[in-house]
């Protein structure tokens, strides 16, 4: 389980987001990202239990930067106030769906599929869900994926179907979106509760399905 004084670190990080106050507490920082990571580490395995892609995958491939890029950005806090870890075959940096966690005092989630992909990719997955609209239809609609998520993220989302499909095509809502992304909230506290890599487990496990739908799509 994740321990609560990365919570807390993160917390003060929030209060004292500036660089002198994160170089006099780096060892608190390392120990709280070795924290997170361990934790990460750990749950790699469960995952690769059903997720067979996921074998050999390194937590520390999976973390990601704390510090912000703050070029294009009006905030120029130089550090994020939370710790994300994207698990996906290759790590962070794969271009694949895969299941992320995300970790702060106020808004902690677990969340999986694919965010904003490339517009070949997402044609491609648009494709495959007109043409196999019924296969997709079962995963979102599966009584477990409605329990955890209840349907797919529907932010940044198209008004009108996207060209070269007609406004009445059965998957319609579907395919006007533009990130295939399912999430879940979950309570900090939660996230330090000896069951949270269970809990993870059999969230992520929920919508493993898509994950290869979505996978085959992009191949």
């Amino acid at each position: 389980m994740l321990q609560v004084k990365t919570l807390s670190y993160l917390s003060a990080l929030k209060k004292n987001n500036n660089r002198d106050w994160f170089e006099k507490n780096r060892p608190s920082y390392e120990t709280a990202k070795a924290d997170v990571q361990k934790f990460i580490q750990e749950l790699i395995p469960e995952l690769s239990k059903f997720d067979k892609a996921l074998v050999g995958l390194e937590g520390k491939k999976c973390m990601f930067r704390i510090n912000r890029d703050v070029r294009f950005s009006k905030d120029k806090t130089p550090y994020k106030t939370n710790f994300g870890a994207s698990i996906k075959p290759g790590g962070k940096k794969s271009p694949l769906p895969g299941y992320y966690l995300h970790l702060d005092p106020t808004s902690a989630f677990l969340a999986g599929g694919i965010w904003m992909p490339e517009p070949d990719k997402l044609n491609a997955i648009r494709q495959e869900i007109d043409y196999n609209f019924k296969d997709f239809q079962k995963i979102v609609n599966d009584k477990n994926f409605k329990k955890h998520f209840g349907t797919l993220s529907q932010d940044e989302k198209l008004v009108n179907v996207p060209k070269g499909y007609l406004k009445d095509n059965p998957a319609a809502e579907f395919l006007k979106l533009k990130s295939f992304v399912a999430y879940k909230n979950i309570s900090a506290k939660e996230t330090t509760s000896k069951i949270f890599i269970k809990q993870c487990v059999e969230t992520f496990k929920a919508m493993h399905a898509l994950n290869l739908f979505l996978r085959k799509a992009m191949d």
